[in-house]
């Protein structure tokens, strides 16, 4: 009885199969090698192309050690060989101390004033990279490393000014030095950043005495204000016054001058009627009484002329009275 098997043929031999097909491989890896690794190389050279943006610097590290910087463009690093780290150097970044976002920090504002009162204070430092290569190697963290020295800056600062100078008019100063103070700490970490600007956003005194705190700063701030309003007062009546001085003592020499010119003229008119009297003493005698008598008869309204040589035995009138009206009785002398 014959197989299946036998029917079909002989069976073809596993070896000699198994030595065609790597034959085949052997011969397909000859053709397809050097596409393989041109492909491989281009996608080598494509993960080592990089791009720096504008305002920023690329640190070249190449076996973790810094080798180079580059600049904005696009730039070539080997593989598994050099890594690069792009840093922007022209971002204005910040940090906030005391708070965060609408959340008070208190253990990081609550501060210890030169007179011994204690303010909470919220404020935001404002900084930028200046060099990339200390930015990223001198300090593990140089976010909170900032945060824990602007901390201590402002502290010190705070620590040497009073509550009054702090809240009030000494805010400016007390931002000023902090900065200035925070800068050269920075710099003795060799951070590589630039404080650009501190500025405080609160300062007030714990919630627990701040109503009597308040009252007391409203308190000072009107007794300033009634000082201000009075030197303006001061500053008004002052040159005022003076002012009018000057007036009244240009007023007293122009009556002076005017009194003496006067004075003067009446001498020298004086000296002239002298001279004329001199020459004819009756006729200017009579000159001056009539002239004088005009000058006092023009002011009154009413006149009346009594004859003398008349007067014993009859009172004979000459009404000089209003226009129009004739003599009453009598004549006139």
């Amino acid at each position: 009885m014959r197989s299946q098997f036998d029917d079909d043929g002989p069976r073809p031999d596993v070896t000699e199969v198994v030595g065609q097909v790597s034959e085949a491989v052997r011969r397909n890896l000859k053709n397809l090698g050097p596409i393989v690794f041109g492909v491989v190389v281009l996608i080598l050279a494509a993960t080592g192309i990089y791009s720096v943006g504008p305002g920023e610097q690329g640190v070249v590290r190449t076996f973790g050690r810094e080798s180079g910087k580059t600049g904005p463009g696009l730039h070539y690093r080997l593989p598994f060989v050099q890594k690069v780290d792009v840093v922007n150097v022209e971002q204005i970044r910040r940090i906030e101390v005391g708070f965060r976002a609408e959340q008070r920090v208190q253990h990081e504002g609550l501060m210890l004033t030169g007179d011994e009162n204690i303010v909470e204070a919220q404020f935001i430092v404002q900084y930028r990279v200046t060099d990339p290569s200390k930015f990223l190697f001198r300090i593990s963290d140089p976010e909170e490393a900032l945060r824990a020295t602007a901390e201590v800056a402002l502290r010190s600062m705070v620590g040497r000014t009073t509550i009054d100078e702090v809240i009030t008019v000494g805010r400016e100063k007390v931002q000023s030095d902090t900065r200035t103070w925070l800068q050269q700490l920075m710099d003795s970490y060799e951070s590589g950043l630039s404080i650009t600007e501190v500025k405080l956003q609160a300062v007030d005194a714990p919630d627990e005495v701040k109503d009597a705190f308040h009252d007391v700063v409203r308190a000072r701030e009107e007794k300033e204000k009634v000082i201000n309003q009075a030197r303006g007062y001061q500053a008004d009546l002052i040159p005022r016054a003076r002012g009018e001085a000057r007036k009244m003592e240009r007023e007293a020499e122009g009556y002076k001058e005017q009194r003496v010119l006067q004075a003067k003229g009446d001498a020298q008119r004086f000296d002239s009627v002298y001279a004329e009297y001199k020459k004819a003493e009756r006729v200017t005698r009579e000159r001056l009484y009539l002239e004088t008598m005009e000058r006092i008869l023009s002011k009154i309204d009413k006149k009346t002329v009594v004859d003398r040589d008349l007067s014993r035995s009859a009172l004979p009138l000459l009404q000089l009275g209003p226009a129009g009206q004739g003599p009453a009785v009598g004549g006139a002398r």
